[in-house]
Formats: structure tokens, C-alpha cells, sequence
């Protein structure tokens, strides 16, 4: 593998499959760094059932699913509280949306076709597909993972629906100290990029730095000497909106896709580094 990284310091942010990062860093010939900007993501069996309860009592017009894992565990709990056929009726009978393949891969196993889904993996792409509906009125039951959608929402209540939202799983943020090095390390510049892997991730980092007084200082960082990496478009589009302009992610969704991404703008970086884009490759603005 090309030694795209040589010299460079990659702080992985995410703590799932870090190790796997880590070793597609040291390939390319960088030198990984686990700076773990998240804790633990459990599934909320309260929020579950709940959902549940309200969806077969009060079925909605229109379900959007943002997730597999989040539709996978709304399943789940409806086949363990013995309404799972019910839930399957209701579906059939309904509108559906959907963002993001593996979230219509979920769907189609279980023989759902959705009627609106996004051409690019992103929630933005998933309102522009919205286009031909109109959703004053409509009751929307918005699944999301544990990360909340302020944007989707907010565009949903521009179209007059009334949402509900679950969200099966919640994140945790990690230890402070954690937070700390990760913090120190891309404020110092004693590292040349940080991998996101979800959003709670740069929200708990943020949120760390504005305790701290320090959150321009950040900022300042990430636009002049640490760039911020994304696995996609949905956690790009996070980072963004904590005011972080430069962000480098790939096309496709994979976290090997983003460390060969990364590579490719550290190879390119006399050219790219500090031109103010929002984003590199995925042109996200």
C-alpha cells in the first residue's frame, strides 16, 4: 500500500474497529494515535418499547428510516413483544423513506420497497427526494440511531408534519481524560488529522472544548494545520455544523474508504491544505 501517510499522525476518534484503523495508518505509513471521542453505545429497551407501543396504537403516515442497525432494533423489539406481525401490516399499508443502503437492504430483506429514499447517503439528499410529497399534516415517525437530526426535523416542521422521533441506541461520552488528550493533541498540532466515525463523536469534543474555553482555539486548529475526516456524509455533515469548514471524506461510506480518502489529501495537501473548502472530494457545502 502506498506510504500516503508517511510522517503524519492520525488520531482515531472512533473506538469501533480502531484497531483495523489503526493498522490501515501504519500501511500507509503514518502513526495512529486512539484518541476515543465517544463511550459506550447501548440499545435503549425503554425508548424501544415504547416506540413500539405508540407505533401500533398510533400508526403514522409516513415512517423514515436513517439506519440499518436502528430499524434492525426496532424489529427486534416487536417480535419480542409479540407484535411484529402487526408492525409488518402497518408497513405495508404505508409510506415509507429511507436513507442510506444499508437501511433499504434492511428493509427489502424484509420484503419493503421505500417509496423516497436519498441518491447519496446523506440526510439532505433524503429532503431533496421528499420533492413530489407533500407532508403538511402527515404524521412522521423519524427513526434515527442515538444521534439527533436538529436539521431533518427542523425541515420537517417547515413542511407541516408532526414527528415523532426514536432513537433505539444512546451514546455515552468517554472518560474526561480522553477527551483531554484529544483536545491537547489538536490544539498543540501534535497531530495532522482526526478520523470521526459519528457524529456524537465531534458533538462530544465540541462540547468538551466549550466547557473549557477552548472551543476557538479548536476551531483554529482544524481550519489552519489539523484536518478533520469523516466517513461519510452524515457525520461530515456534523462536523460542519460545529463550524469546522474543512472536513475530508469519501464517496463511498467505509472506514477503509476513508483512510485511503485521507491519504490522497495528505499526498495532495500542498494544493488543498488551507483553501477553505467545506469539504474535499465529497463537495459537500
Amino acid at each position: 500500500m502506498a506510504q500516503r501517510m508517511a510522517g503524519k499522525r492520525v488520531a482515531l476518534a472512533g473506538p469501533r474497529k480502531a484497531e483495523e484503523m489503526a493498522l490501515l495508518v501504519l500501511k500507509m505509513g503514518g502513526e495512529p494515535v486512539e484518541r476515543p471521542a465517544q463511550g459506550t453505545v447501548f440499545l435503549d429497551d425503554i425508548e424501544l418499547r415504547n416506540a413500539v407501543v405508540s407505533w401500533v396504537k398510533n400508526p403514522p403516515d409516513w415512517y423514515i428510516f436513517t439506519t440499518g442497525m436502528g430499524l434492525d432494533a426496532l424489529f427486534d423489539m416487536a417480535e419480542d413483544m409479540g407484535v411484529a406481525e402487526q408492525i409488518i401490516e402497518l408497513l405495508q399499508s404505508s409510506n415509507i423513506a429511507a436513507r442510506g443502503y444499508k437501511t433499504v437492504n434492511g428493509l427489502k430483506k424484509r420484503g419493503f420497497t421505500p417509496a423516497v429514499r436519498d441518491e447519496d447517503g446523506s440526510l439532505i439528499g433524503l429532503t431533496r427526494a421528499f420533492a413530489p410529497y407533500d407532508l403538511k399534516g402527515k404524521e412522521v415517525l423519524l427513526q434515527l440511531h442515538g444521534d439527533p437530526a436538529p436539521r431533518l426535523v427542523e425541515w420537517l416542521d417547515e413542511q407541516g408534519a408532526v414527528t415523532r422521533q426514536v432513537l433505539p441506541y444512546k451514546h455515552i461520552p468517554p472518560e474526561e481524560a480522553k477527551l483531554q488528550a484529544l483536545l491537547d493533541d489538536v490544539i498543540n498540532r501534535t497531530i495532522d488529522a482526526v478520523t470521526f466515525t459519528s457524529g456524537p463523536q465531534i458533538r462530544f469534543l465540541a462540547q468538551y472544548a466549550r466547557e473549557q474555553n477552548r472551543f476557538e482555539d479548536l476551531l483554529e486548529a482544524f481550519r489552519e494545520d489539523v484536518i478533520a475526516v469523516s466517513v461519510g456524509k452524515v457525520t461530515a455533515q456534523s462536523i460542519l455544523e460545529e463550524g469546522i469548514e474543512r472536513v475530508v471524506f469519501p464517496t463511498e461510506e467505509r472506514m477503509g474508504a476513508m483512510m485511503v480518502e485521507l491519504g490522497k489529501y495528505f499526498e495532495h495537501s500542498d494544493s488543498v491544505h488551507g483553501c477553505g473548502l467545506k469539504s474535499v472530494n465529497g463537495h459537500l457545502k
